[in-house]
């Protein structure tokens, strides 16, 4: 799909600090579903699920300051903390109270941060249960890549951005891939120019900084996972070189109320190396969770 194609089934929110684009299948009576997207991409990721995904489910996505379609200014806060402050923004814009939250790499931080506000009863949003999709909670267990090391450096961090290339973009993202061949070309094209979009380069660098706060916040975040009463249904693709199954196995282990399904021969990015399959695990889960 074009971007302007997904562009054309969203429109764009205003928040203090920036236009956040937004996707939102609609009022209706079917549940909510809000789903947290991953870095360095966007909302994209989940353009080949989005349509068999709003059968089911009320769906809402949005674009993280900093990703996609939204604003990227230079100068903001781009922290995981504002982050999920405008991920709220949004929701009480849109009357949501109460969803299901999905969540995939970045985004799995800003779902831990609103574990945290949950038990310190400063959530404004209603919990119904969870799915957790793969990403670096346990940082000190992440492969991270050599790039991902390099960006998050104050100082080389923003020339190796300026520097960055499709081509770097492409070599990068097939690494993460378990069957490398599935990415296509028209895929990668969107990808970077979603990522480059509003001179996204400028603020790449300080939103790579994310992998730091999953060390300094580890305590808040990791021991939010452990107390919460959540329902948690745990999805993640076997073959992850990043957000290694070895991850998945300790959040399971660690967490009281949750179950561990494997996307088999998949990588880093089920929703679009293996859609069909991660989608229907998607809807089991929400049909055992809404059965609880």
């Amino acid at each position: 799909m074009h971007p302007d194609d997904w562009f054309k089934q969203g429109r764009l929110l205003d928040l203090e600090d920036g236009r956040l684009f937004i996707l939102d299948s609609g009022l209706s009576d079917k549940p909510t579903l809000i789903i947290l997207h991953g870095f360095p991409t966007s909302s994209y990721d989940y353009y080949k699920v989005y349509q068999p995904l709003t059968q089911h489910y009320r769906v809402i996505l949005h674009d993280h300051l900093g990703f996609g379609f939204s604003d990227k200014p230079h100068a903001a806060d781009y922290s995981l903390l504002a982050q999920t402050d405008r991920a709220e923004a949004i929701w009480q814009q849109l009357g949501i109270r109460q969803a299901f939250v999905l969540a995939h790499d970045y985004g799995t931080s800003i779902l831990t941060e609103m574990l945290a506000r949950e038990t310190e009863s400063s959530l404004s949003l209603q919990l119904q249960g969870i799915i957790l999709c793969n990403g670096s909670m346990h940082i000190e267990l992440a492969k991270l890549r050599l790039m991902q090391r390099l960006l998050r450096m104050k100082v080389i961090g923003p020339l190796i951005a300026k520097l960055s290339t499709k081509h770097t973009l492409k070599n990068n993202l097939k690494a993460t891939y378990f069957q490398p061949e599935k990415l296509s070309n028209e895929e990668i094209e969107a990808i970077w120019q979603l990522m480059t979009r509003h001179q996204g380069r400028n603020c790449l660098a300080a939103i790579s900084r994310y992998t730091l706060e999953r060390h300094r916040y580890w305590d808040r975040w990791i021991g939010a996972l452990q107390k919460t009463n959540q329902s948690i249904e745990i999805i993640w693709p076997q073959h992850d070189p990043i957000a290694i199954s070895r991850m998945a196995e300790v959040i399971a282990a660690e967490t009281q109320h949750s179950r561990l399904h494997w996307i088999q021969d998949c990588g880093h990015f089920p929703m679009l190396e293996k859609p069909q399959a991660w989608c229907s695990q998607v809807i089991d889960s929400m049909t055992y969770l809404r059965e609880l």
